[in-house]
């Protein structure tokens, strides 16, 4: 008799790992550096425009200038000279938590002042009104208004400066008082605040010509 044929055994597939799709990998990819960069975001905050003080200076100069020329004060009294003043801006972000009431040294914002006493009101009106009028031909937009002058802007831009310039007449002391100023932006590597030919100003003089594009630095 012939002996039962035995049937093989099934053979079992092996396990297989499922496979990542492409697109699951490219996601991994972008993700990372997108976490990466939001994190880095929340902790610096928005980064500040770089600055050219030098050119800044000159814009300042030549509105405080205007200004200064729109008044038309008798005698032409001598208001300087002055220089272009830096102020402090702070850290942004989480990163200020740390750095609370603490200033940056590579960042600072830039503003000009004159003011003469005992101007008279009709003098001082009068002023206020041309350097009005010559502020809205040009597009600035009112930022404020009271008995004792007003406040324009001149927005610069996505990542550019933004000019203010503030014209007060106070009746109490008749003083007649301008302030131009821009924002804070970064500090061009080795700028020497006090070794800085061009924050010098005085009306009397003819204002400084802008000079060349001075590429500035971040830190």
């Amino acid at each position: 008799m012939n002996a039962p044929r035995l049937r093989p055994l099934p053979r079992s597939r092996p396990r297989t790992r499922p496979r990542r799709s492409r697109r699951g990998r490219a996601a991994v990819v972008v993700a990372v550096p997108l976490g990466v960069a939001a994190l880095l975001w929340l902790w610096y905050g928005t980064p500040y425009p770089a600055a050219d003080p030098d050119r800044v200076a000159v814009r300042l100069k030549g509105e405080a200038q205007r200004a200064y020329d729109e008044a038309a004060l008798p005698g032409r009294p001598g208001v300087g000279p002055v220089r272009v003043d830096t102020g402090t801006c702070y850290y942004r972000g989480l990163r200020s938590v740390a750095h609370i009431d603490q200033g940056r040294s590579d960042v600072r914002s830039f503003g000009l002042d004159w003011r003469v006493t005992g101007v008279a009101e009709d003098a001082a009106r009068s002023g206020q009104e041309r350097t009005r009028a010559r502020l809205e031909r040009e597009g600035w937009t009112v930022v404020s208004t009271d008995e004792r002058g007003f406040r324009y802007r001149l927005p610069g831009g996505e990542g550019a400066d933004e000019d203010i310039v503030d014209v007060e007449w106070h009746h109490e002391t008749g003083t007649y008082s301008v302030s131009v100023f821009t924002d804070c932006g970064k500090l061009p590597d080795g700028f020497d605040e006090y070794r800085w030919p061009e924050a010098e100003w005085d009306p009397r003089k003819a204002p400084s010509t802008p000079p060349a594009p001075r590429p500035a630095t971040p830190r």
